[in-house]
């Protein structure tokens, strides 16, 4: 036996936008979609689409965990759970399916308990449980999110990107788990990178700010962990280097990577040269022997939603026919 079900959508995200190491993120029009629901005699777990591969079924699943999580904060007590997902968001590719199942699994078991923590509240346990705030602030609030978390407290400053900003990416067909990544950081940098850095993303913030796009591609730029990490995605520096002459307004690794990100200026860059700036990426990692696929995104303005429309009568999958990509 189960209770009402709550559904929520969780946007995808892209970290660091090249130099905002664990700071800056940013949600994309690309989603995970939980239902949730109480139940009176044992969990199940239903997983949709391909994308769930390799996601665990039971106990152990992470968003059983962290609903469990929320409940003991809000000091309730609710064991069994029935729990549905699809995502179109790929696993461990840099671009925040972690950050989305752990963003949906908060909101969607404190809602199913009538919402005793506040939005604030779910950022800070939300930070805690990922290490950092970049993927989850903006999968939580939408838009571009700065951010710190040092430990013991996250805050953040939500800025909307304008209409105008188009997002391309490149997946590679391998994972790259974000231990892998940070294994390759060296645990110390010298002080002219970190100056490097922290005058880098401050105009970058500015930029995105103060509609100053054409700074983008001076700003992002990174000392930090893209050198570092160049050496497991073949072809990535050659990327980084010459995207801006096929007209992106810059280019970083999405999060701790694989996948690339160049973001385009879409009110100057017409489908033309779309079509060449996709068609360098592709080429540039095909020549490395990588096979990649490219995709077309929007930065996300909305955050994690807590939808009302679904038929309880029908599965998740069923309800959100017509909004997958697949």
């Amino acid at each position: 036996m189960s209770f009402q079900s709550v559904y929520v959508k969780v946007p995808a995200s892209t970290a660091n936008l090249g130099p905002g190491f664990d700071s800056l993120g940013m949600a994309l029009n690309l989603y995970a979609w939980i239902e949730m629901s109480l139940s009176v005699d044992k969990t199940t777990i239903v997983l949709y689409g391909d994308q769930m591969n390799g996601v665990p079924t039971d106990k152990s699943n992470l968003v059983y965990e962290v609903a469990q999580h929320v409940f003991r904060e809000a000091g309730v007590d609710h064991p069994e759970l029935n729990i549905a997902m699809y995502s179109d968001i790929p696993l461990t590719r840099g671009l925040g399916s972690s950050a989305s199942a752990i963003v949906g699994a908060l909101v969607a078991a404190n809602a199913l308990i009538g919402r005793p923590l506040s939005d604030h509240k779910l950022f800070q346990m939300a930070s805690a449980l990922e290490k950092h705030p970049d993927n989850v602030g903006a999968s939580l609030f939408g838009g571009l999110i700065a951010a710190f978390w040092d430990g013991e407290r996250a805050e953040h400053i939500r800025i909307e990107p304008e209409s105008r900003l188009e997002v391309l990416v490149a997946i590679p067909e391998f994972q790259l788990s974000t231990e892998k990544a940070r294994h390759v950081l060296p645990t110390s940098v010298p002080m002219k990178d970190a100056v490097y850095n922290v005058g880098h993303v401050s105009v970058l913030v500015a930029a995105f700010s103060t509609g100053r796009y054409d700074m983008i591609r001076h700003a992002m730029k990174d000392a930090l962990h893209q050198p570092y990490r160049a050496s497991l995605i073949p072809g990535m520096s050659d990327i980084l280097e010459r995207a801006v002459e096929y007209g992106a307004l810059g280019v970083a690794l999405s999060g701790a990577g694989p996948t690339l990100l160049a973001l385009v200026d879409a009110a100057s860059l017409k489908d033309a040269g779309k079509a060449k700036l996709e068609r360098f990426l592709r080429d540039t990692l095909k020549q490395e022997g990588i096979e990649a696929s490219t995709m077309w995104l929007r930065p996300c303005l909305l955050g994690a939603e807590i939808l009302t429309h679904f038929d309880p009568k029908c599965t998740l999958i069923q309800n959100i026919k017509g909004e997958v990509r697949a």
